[in-house]
C-alpha cells in the first residue's frame, strides 16, 4: 500500500469525514441504530469478516485469553475461497488509489479482527 495512510480505520457511529474517502463496512451484520444514510457507506464486505463460529468461539470468553488463537484462525479464514474473493475487493479499491476508510461497530477495535485484517490486506498489496 503505498501513501502516508492508505487504509484508515473509524467507528461507524463517528461522523463521516471529507478524508474518508471509500466507507467500506467490515462488519458481517448491519450497526445496530445507524441508517444507511448516516453511516455513508459506500461498500459493505460482509464476507470479509470471520465466519460466525470463529466469531462467536472468540466472544465466548471476554477474558482475552482467546486473542492470539482467534488471529491465527481469522487469519487462516481470510486465505480460504470464501474470504479470498472479498479481500481481493478490498484491495481492489485500495489499488485504485484516493482514501479508503474500513468502517465497524466494534466497540474496541484493537481487539477485533480489524487490525487483523488491516495486516492481511498490507500482506496481499505487497505480494501483488
Amino acid at each position: 500500500m503505498s501513501g502516508s495512510e492508505p487504509v484508515r480505520v473509524r467507528r461507524v457511529y463517528d461522523p463521516p469525514e471529507d478524508g474518508d474517502g471509500t466507507r467500506v463496512l467490515v462488519d458481517r451484520l448491519w450497526p445496530r441504530g445507524v441508517s444507511k444514510e448516516r453511516a455513508a457507506i459506500d461498500v459493505w464486505l460482509k464476507d470479509i469478516t470471520p465466519s460466525d463460529e470463529l466469531r462467536s468461539w472468540y466472544h465466548q470468553d471476554r477474558s482475552g485469553a482467546r486473542h492470539d488463537t482467534f488471529v491465527d484462525r481469522y487469519r487462516t479464514e481470510l486465505d480460504d475461497p470464501a474470504h479470498t474473493e472479498a479481500v481481493d475487493r478490498l484491495a481492489g479499491i485500495v489499488r485504485e488509489g484516493g482514501p479508503v476508510t474500513l468502517i465497524t461497530a466494534v466497540k474496541d477495535v484493537a481487539d477485533s479482527h480489524v487490525p487483523v485484517l488491516v495486516d492481511h490486506l498490507t500482506h496481499v498489496m505487497k505480494r501483488t
